[in-house]
């Protein structure tokens, strides 16, 4: 398994080891051990699975008081991922990233608790598994507006298939500083 960092701290991408042969392949998907040694220590509660359309853009989400960390892969397809910064004092807030993942390059991405999290499908449909820190609280879903022009995400898409709720959410910009979470600085050893 290799791991990279990215231009943001603490967003990973992960190639997990693959084992081909004539019958296909195989391949871990999570591994707490080797992924804690690689600094992906996170205690996942639950996992998802969505099914999306070409040009369907999910997000920006995040939740507040029940932050979730997420390990994000394509079983099916291809997607653009997007990670936000959003933690309010973080030397890089309001940056994002942005990776693609497919169901042939099998890439993984690793989100840390404190970015609002989208992605836009770029084949023809796509299978998305990922792996969350938190369980899913609907009284405290957040979200940034996908297409807020102070972040500038360059998306594969200028007009993607969105939900009525993430065409209504605001600008970062227009959040209050309560309905962000805070930037905590790693400590030094």
């Amino acid at each position: 398994m290799k791991v990279f960092s990215s231009p943001i701290e603490d967003v990973l991408v992960v190639e997990p080891d693959i084992f081909e042969d004539s019958r296909g392949f195989f391949m871990e998907t999570y591994h707490k051990q080797r992924y804690a040694k690689e600094g992906i220590d996170s205690v996942f509660v639950q996992d998802n699975l969505s099914f999306s359309n070409q040009h369907a853009l999910r997000g920006l989400h995040y939740q507040i008081n029940h932050p979730q960390a997420k390990l994000i892969h394509v079983i099916k397809g291809a997607i653009f991922d997007v990670a936000v910064d959003i933690r309010f004092g973080s030397p890089t807030f309001g940056r994002w990233t942005g990776f693609e993942l497919t169901d042939e390059n099998r890439r993984q991405l690793f989100i840390p608790e404190g970015f609002a999290h989208g992605f836009c499908v770029i084949s023809k449909t796509a299978y998305v598994a990922y792996k969350c820190t938190d369980f899913y609280s609907p009284k405290d879903e957040r979200g940034v507006l996908w297409s807020d022009p102070d972040i500038d995400i360059k998306w594969p898409s200028l007009n993607p298939a969105l939900s009525l709720k993430d065409k209504q959410f605001a600008c970062l910009k227009d959040l209050s500083l309560g309905s962000l979470p805070a930037y905590a600085a790693k400590k030094t050893q």
